[in-house]
């Protein structure tokens, strides 16, 4: 009996017997020795080398589940690629593509440094329309256009006058052999413009003219009107250029948006409990000690939305409440704030939980505008959070400290964007509220009244 049991499990755990490789052996294990051979008498066919994976396929009666060692990629009928391992291609298919698990990320409007990521096309006489208004143009210009700018008005105004002062001093014949300055003492030539010898003498007249720098060598004489109202002409147009490139380099040295470098949002925005009610919280701050005057703050949320009518408005904007502590929106911003937006019925965040945010799709813009206090302008600084950087259950760290030793407040700008982990419940604030209202209905007396004569009842009973 113990030859037929291991018999059956030699095929199964690839056992190598004795027997010579070219010989079968077929061993019959009787089961009762009154049973019919036909019923009762088992065959069981064992190989010399089991490992033969052909063996195996062959033999039907070997036991079901079968050990097979690890063999090389030839011999399942693989390419072995010149003697390089057989490299698995990475799936198509990814964890993050499964449904309920991949985060629904917005493209943003809003950079986090403020610019809009907004690009226009198909607007007719795009061109003409911003030559109109080549002011504006200039100064919503990069850098290096307008420095091309400023610096091709002055040359190439050079140039053109010059061609018209050496066209004038030409017609007069003022270029003539005889007639040019060397030799004008002799011939006794009186020219339009003294001391001009060719084209780049006109030239440095033309700056000279345009600038009034005047060297006093090259003087205009009586001896020409033309050359009198040219001179006249080119200083006027001098004057305009300089005015004109001038104002345009100041104001975009001077323009609202660097003001708005130096103030700063935080890098994420946080929920949490304050006051038993659920707030979305952001913080701002401005490096400098020049405060904005008059400093108020928006928030404005991009999302999907569909009307009634089945209109898809894919970048719907809703105002939201924000304040900062009993302030409301307008700030006295002399050190960083923490800006609130509580999360009510009136909120778009009152049926979201933190899975909700964590898988939906929207944007938050914020805004902070005031007057810069050191040249009057007002000024304007962007950021937006998107669903992937608003952080469920944290809470910002204080950076207002009093500094004794400097009797004054300290802001430590290091810990501007640490937030804290507070307990927080991950459910909406709708679901907040509804536990509280029902906890709020076990505590008021009637029930307690009733709860407490239920005691008594049931111990009278």
């Amino acid at each position: 009996m113990r030859i037929n049991f291991l018999s059956n499990l030699q095929p199964t755990l690839g056992m190598k017997t004795s027997a010579p490789a070219s010989e079968q052996s077929t061993v019959t294990a009787p089961l009762r020795k009154s049973s019919p051979p036909s019923r009762l008498q088992r065959q069981v066919t064992i190989e010399a080398d089991p490992d033969s994976l052909d063996s195996v396929i062959s033999n039907p009666h070997s036991y079901p589940i079968t050990i097979v060692p690890n063999r090389p990629a030839s011999f399942y009928g693989y390419p072995t690629n010149g003697g390089k391992t057989f490299n698995r291609q990475a799936s198509s298919r990814s964890r993050n593509f499964r449904p309920g698990s991949m985060r629904k990320v917005r493209r943003r409007a809003v950079f986090k440094n403020g610019d809009c990521n907004v690009m226009q096309k198909n607007l007719m006489r795009r061109h003409l329309r911003f030559m109109q208004d080549l002011y504006t143009t200039l100064v919503d210009s990069q850098w290096r256009w307008t420095l091309l700018v400023f610096a091709l008005s002055f040359i190439l105004s050079w140039l053109f006058f010059a061609l018209l002062w050496w066209l004038i001093i030409y017609t007069h014949g003022d270029l003539e052999e005889m007639h040019l300055p060397d030799n004008q003492a002799e011939s006794g030539w009186t020219p339009c413009v003294s001391a001009i010898h060719g084209f780049t003498s006109c030239f440095l007249f033309s700056i000279e003219t345009q600038h009034t720098i005047g060297y006093g060598v090259r003087t205009t004489s009586e001896e020409c009107p033309e050359a009198i109202f040219m001179m006249c002409f080119q200083s006027i147009f001098g004057v305009m250029t300089s005015a004109f490139m001038g104002g345009i380099v100041f104001a975009k040295m001077t323009r609202a948006k660097q003001r708005a470098q130096t103030l700063l949002f935080s890098k994420y925005a946080v929920i949490c409990q304050r006051d038993g009610g659920l707030s979305l919280m952001f913080r701002v701050g401005d490096m400098r000690k020049s405060h904005i005057i008059g400093a108020a703050v928006r928030a404005q949320l991009i999302r999907t939305r569909t009307t009634k009518e089945g209109e898809v408005m894919s970048q719907h904007f809703t105002e939201l409440e924000i304040g900062a502590d009993e302030c409301g929106s307008d700030l006295f911003f002399i050190w960083p704030m923490i800006i609130e937006h509580k999360i009510d019925e009136n909120s778009p965040f009152y049926n979201m939980s933190a899975t909700d945010i964590l898988q939906d799709k929207f944007e938050l813009v914020v805004i902070l505008e005031g007057t810069v206090e050191s040249t009057g302008q007002s000024t304007q600084a962007r950021s937006s959070y998107l669903n992937t950087e608003i952080l469920w259950g944290h809470r910002f760290d204080p950076v207002v400290l009093y500094n004794k030793d400097l009797q004054a407040y300290e802001i430590d700008y290091a810990r501007f964007n640490e937030t804290t982990q507070v307990d927080t419940p991950l459910c909406s604030a709708r679901e907040m509220n509804e536990i509280y209202k029902i906890q709020e209905g076990f505590r008021t007396p009637e029930t307690t009244f009733t709860a407490r004569q239920l005691s008594v009842n049931h111990s009278e009973n």
